[in-house]
């Protein structure tokens, strides 16, 4: 095939346009993509071999696309998905029962801000405490975020 004055062979041609599927997969999410890349290649290899026209490339492009998603995603995914942790609640989580300074005074059912390992945190309480003052940290909201805690 002549492009721009250059011979490219469609081997070459289906190869690089696997490596744009390969390229896709990784902007996009759910491990879909890189079969019709697996696809591409599949034609790729064909045509080394015989020359078809455009018609049955597009036609096995499309089907062994189709038959390695439909077979080999759910094992794929069982190999290169991985466990997700939520860090910021386990971070948070790892703060209760420590005890914090105050770096803003905490109203009563208005928060304030303690420091307590080196990080800031969100914190309320149902007394005021000024800034400077110990605080044991006793549980977290629903947020998250915000500490709940009491003078010591």
């Amino acid at each position: 095939m002549d492009i721009l004055g250059l011979y490219v062979s469609k081997s070459l041609l289906w190869f690089f346009v696997g490596v744009i599927f390969v390229v896709a997969e990784i902007g996009m999410p759910g491990f879909i993509v890189v079969f019709f890349a697996l696809g591409a290649w599949i034609v790729a290899t064909v045509l080394l071999f015989v020359d078809i026209e455009l018609d049955y490339q597009i036609i096995i492009w499309v089907v062994s696309s189709l038959v390695l998603l439909f077979s080999l995603r759910k094992y794929g995914l069982q190999i290169f998905k991985g466990d997700a942790v939520d860090v910021d609640k386990t971070n948070a989580e790892s703060k209760i029962g420590k005890t914090a300074v105050v770096s803003q005074t905490i109203q009563p059912n208005v928060a304030g801000e303690i420091k307590v390992m080196g990080s800031f945190w969100r914190a309320v309480s149902e007394v005021k405490i000024k800034i400077g003052a110990n605080v044991l940290i006793t549980s977290q909201e629903n947020d998250g975020l915000t500490m709940i805690v009491k003078p010591v």
